[in-house]
């Protein structure tokens, strides 16, 4: 058998230090992950579960500047910790959770908001507003042999040398371990899927010109300009 055309090539992430690729299966992001996120989204953090959406896997950029996309004039910026998996499987323990995390990364969920705006008053999916063409702009990953699983550290961003959004990765609602033993329940989760961790308060708009400097402590940075 043939393939009627050549298929895509499977997106990747690169791997500190080696010459390796890190295959990305899905993209998972959980939503309103920091209290404070969550209250200025205009939501009771103390009374929602986790709940999650996806990105397409081809919604990753790398290394690359970010193109202000089409249908919006109102594009924000939501910087987070990456868990990217190294196995997959179902009802996944808490306790066992970290085991199957390969390493981190540093992302930006950028957002069409007023495109999720109108999705959201309309009961429908967010995907328009969420998964757009490169909306997913991401580090290197950073193995967790090489520094351990950060359950606590800066989280940052800054636009044209102006913080914006400032964070702890221990303020987050649901810790990496809940979210992969959760996200289990939901989905068969395999080798290659990774896992955009939530956002702290701050975001915001940008516009062309604009250059984003983010970082994790321990995990890396991301710098990328809105073209």
């Amino acid at each position: 058998m043939a393939f009627v055309f050549d298929p895509p090539a499977r997106p990747t992430l690169p791997v500190r230090g080696t010459p390796d690729l890190f295959p990305v299966h899905r993209v998972y992001c959980v939503g309103r992950n920091y209290a404070e996120h969550a209250i200025e989204m205009g939501h009771d953090p103390d009374k929602e579960p986790p709940f999650f959406f996806q990105k397409n896997p081809d919604n990753l950029l790398v290394g690359k500047d970010f193109p202000y996309p089409p249908a919006s004039e109102d594009v924000h910026f939501e910087l987070e910790m990456v868990a990217a998996l190294k196995e997959g499987g179902t009802n996944i323990a808490v306790d066992d959770a970290l085991n199957y995390v390969f390493g981190y990364a540093v992302a930006l969920d950028m957002t069409r908001r007023d495109l999720q705006g109108v999705a959201k008053d309309l009961r429908r999916p967010w995907e328009v507003g969420k998964a757009f063409e490169h909306s997913a702009p991401c580090s290197e990953v950073v193995p967790a042999s090489d520094i351990g699983h950060p359950a606590a550290g800066a989280i940052w961003l800054e636009i044209n040398g102006e913080r914006r959004q400032e964070g702890d990765l221990n303020q987050m609602i649901w810790k990496i371990p809940e979210m992969i033993s959760y996200l289990s329940g939901l989905f068969t989760l395999v080798p290659g899927d990774i896992i955009l961790t939530g956002t702290p308060s701050g975001v915001g708009p940008v516009k062309k010109g604009d250059h984003l400097h983010g970082e994790v402590e321990q995990v890396g940075t991301l710098d990328l300009k809105v073209v």
